[in-house]
């Protein structure tokens, strides 16, 4: 049943299958937003995240079968790919970073000039 799952060259069940499971995690987020699930209201923004990154891996995943099988589909899908990540980069960004106070370390570009 599941033999050639991960071949995401010439099968795309995979990429629907974490498309099915992040649009699962969407609607577990809205559910858990629901004032009578206030208790489980903590894992709200965990099911967000995790739902998002399901559905972008998904969609990179299925570029890669519209790169071999559909060129013009891939050429089409390619800049939505590159804009679902700059949003999934945003989210883990305020998620994770925003209350953080973050500066450029530049030491590490004197080791570049020692390797070069």
């Amino acid at each position: 049943m599941f033999e050639g799952i991960f071949d995401i060259k010439n099968d795309r069940r995979l990429s629907v299958y974490l498309y099915r499971m992040g649009f699962g995690m969407w609607l577990m987020y809205l559910v858990l937003g629901a004032p009578a699930l206030a208790a489980f209201k903590h894992y709200r923004s965990d099911c967000g995240m995790l739902s998002m990154m399901l559905m972008v891996v998904g969609f990179s995943a299925s570029m890669v079968f519209e790169y071999f099988h559909n060129p013009h589909a891939y050429e089409q899908k390619k800049k939505w790919l590159f804009v679902s990540y700059f949003v999934l980069a945003i989210i883990i960004y305020f998620l994770e970073f925003k209350d953080r106070t973050i500066t450029l370390d530049a030491d590490w570009t004197t080791l570049l000039r020692w390797l070069s």
